[in-house]
């Protein structure tokens, strides 16, 4: 195969199943009214549900990643596809807390995550060369906005039109995409441990951790990302309930959803484009101080449909677009071989703050009525997260030299 051929087809591979995964596990917060409504648990129990589904969803990449990196992507991908179609499939027959966190806060979330970032962006990584690494992030990160895209607004018509537990059910079978969408990602018996054995270089996965979290720029990246995670879910989960309390439909909630992953698709390939050239820490850097000037000048605008668009497009720029240069940062810093493992991790740190996220953002609605404590502490986390990726080191990228 072609090494063109071969990065289209990893490539538009992993940004499908990115799409799958990503775009319904972040269009799950059109459900949280729905379930609220339905099963009389109240949104503080759906709000924690969720947020250990944001926990979990972080958890499961690094232990997935390292199953990944022992027995190949495929088989990984296809288990994470199993696992998120039962955990949709049950969520509609639960009517407890605990029923319901286990079938949406862990197995769905834990079957998204076999399916999400670390897996692909690490399975592309071992296959491309240096140079096609931050590229390859980008396309893939924009695969998840696509989904996002796509099945927000979908998402929410099927809830109008058939209600919340057929449309939970139509998105459990489309849960199942990934078995197939996984194919090229698939390899012949003894491909992953040959190449484990050929780039691990004697070093083994505890002592490559071991040394990762002696880092001080990894643990500034771990920081970082917690903010990042934080953000996201709490936009993700809460985003229509302050819709909601600013008097306008729940379709703009679904609309600015899939706004925010239309403009992530813009973000993310550029930040993949832009770490060729740029240092990726000061990417970072700009892209968590542009959120916090987001927000704040969110909070000083009317509360209108417009207002909600713009802002949408405008944080959707930066949405996940901070994966590429995360990611691209992991590898520089570590190299491939383990990169499943280590951008995993991080994303764990990611999801920690998603849990707070999602959490804290119905504990804030149900003692004050509103979200402007969340908005305040998404201001002050991001300024802060903006100042952690400086001290961070890293070479200045060099680029190849043009052909005589």
């Amino acid at each position: 195969m072609s090494t063109q051929r071969q990065f289209w087809s990893l490539v538009i591979s992993s940004a499908a199943i990115l799409a799958v995964t990503m775009g319904i596990r972040q269009s799950t917060g059109l459900f949280v009214s729905p379930l609220n409504t339905s099963t009389g648990l109240g949104i503080v129990t759906v709000s924690f549900a969720l947020a250990v589904g944001q926990f979990a969803w972080g958890a499961a990449q690094p232990l997935f990643g390292m199953l990944a990196d022992r027995v190949g992507s495929f088989r990984v991908i296809v288990l994470g596809a199993l696992l998120m179609a039962a955990g949709m499939a049950m969520t509609p027959f639960m009517g407890t807390g605990f029923g319901l966190t286990l079938a949406l806060g862990v197995l769905t979330a834990a079957g998204a995550g076999a399916g999400s970032f670390s897996i692909l962006i690490g399975a592309a990584a071992q296959r491309l060369a240096p140079e096609q690494r931050s590229s390859a992030s980008g396309f893939i990160n924009a695969g998840g906005s696509f989904g996002q895209f796509l099945f927000a607004p979908v998402t929410q018509a099927l809830i109008n039109a058939f209600g919340w537990v057929s449309a939970m059910l139509t998105l459990a079978v489309t849960t199942l995409a990934p078995v197939l969408l996984a194919m090229p990602l698939r390899e012949r018996p003894g491909v992953a441990e040959a190449r484990a054995a050929g780039q691990a270089g004697g070093m083994t996965l505890g002592e490559q951790t071991r040394i990762a979290f002696r880092d001080r720029s990894y643990l500034l990246l771990h920081a970082g990302f917690f903010t990042c995670g934080f953000h996201i879910a709490f936009l993700v989960t809460h985003l229509p309930g302050e819709v909601a309390l600013c008097g306008l439909p729940a379709a703009v909630g679904a609309t600015s959803i899939a706004i925010i992953g239309l403009a992530n698709i813009v973000g993310s390939i550029g930040a993949g484009w832009l770490g060729k050239t740029y240092r990726m820490k000061l990417i970072l850097t700009w892209m968590y101080a542009s959120r916090a000037v987001a927000i704040a000048l969110y909070l000083a605008a009317p509360k209108t449909m417009l207002t909600f668009y713009v802002f949408a497009a405008v944080l959707g720029l930066t949405w996940l677009a901070t994966v590429p240069p995360t990611a691209g940062l992991v590898g520089k810093l570590f190299g491939p071989r383990y990169l499943a493992t280590l951008f995993g991790l991080t994303l764990l740190s990611h999801q920690i703050g998603g849990f707070f996220g999602a959490w804290l953002g119905g504990i804030a609605l149900s003692r004050t009525g509103n979200y402007d404590w969340m908005w305040y502490a998404d201001i002050v986390l991001a300024a802060l997260a903006a100042l952690a990726n400086l001290p961070i080191r890293e070479a200045r990228p060099v680029l190849a030299a043009a052909p005589a």
